[in-house]
């Protein structure tokens, strides 16, 4: 029998909590330097954005309840998926898919006049973590919170999906960068879809 977290996973949930210790001991000079801060920011007198910022918010967070939710998610799905990718395909596709929500966060902030801030947080690896649990396992029986009805994943995901999609151009809840979660997600799906047409290539 497998164990219940893979290698890689239990890995990248290790180094967030390692650097959320970090971020206590430190405070504003860890996240000065490796939050998300969108260029704007630096033109009202904020710290200004560095390319590495796009992978290393990543692994900061703003509480330790948001540290938990996004790691409690990364444990459900996150090895699971890596069995199917393995280890290294499985990196890959979670880094990739946290700079491509950094884009999408910082292209939706650029192009539509959204208050500009920084950003924190796994949850665009996490969405891209999602999306292929939802591709991989269509049918397997998810709850999304607060609906207490047991939902094929396929339909978990897409539920989610339009959520975010939604509280995102209507700029529900303040503070939460719904876009980059989309971004994490789209993301996720191109390259699961390139990395299938490659594999029909090679048939």
């Amino acid at each position: 029998m497998p164990d219940r977290i893979t290698p890689v996973n239990k890995a990248l949930i290790l180094v967030n909590i390692v650097v959320f210790g970090l971020q206590y001991l430190l405070g504003a000079v860890i996240e000065i330097q490796f939050a998300l801060w969108p260029p704007q920011v630096e033109r009202l007198g904020g710290p200004p954005f560095q390319v590495w910022q796009l992978l290393t918010y990543g692994f900061l967070h703003g509480s330790f309840m948001h540290l938990f939710f996004n790691m409690f998610a990364l444990f459900m799905f996150g090895s699971d998926i890596e069995r199917i990718f393995g280890p290294r395909r499985f990196l890959i596709y979670y880094l990739t898919s946290v700079v491509g929500a950094a884009a999408m966060h910082l292209i939706v902030v650029s192009y539509a006049n959204l208050p500009p801030g920084p950003v924190v947080g796994a949850s665009g690896g996490v969405f891209g973590i999602l999306l292929a649990f939802g591709m991989a396992f269509p049918t397997r029986k998810l709850i999304l919170i607060p609906i207490p009805i047991p939902m094929p994943a396929w339909l978990f995901v897409t539920l989610y999906g339009i959520m975010e999609l939604v509280l995102g151009v209507t700029q529900t809840s303040q503070g939460v960068a719904h876009f980059a979660h989309l971004g994490g997600m789209a993301t996720g799906f191109v390259m699961i879809r390139y990395w299938q047409a490659q594999s029909r290539r090679r048939q």
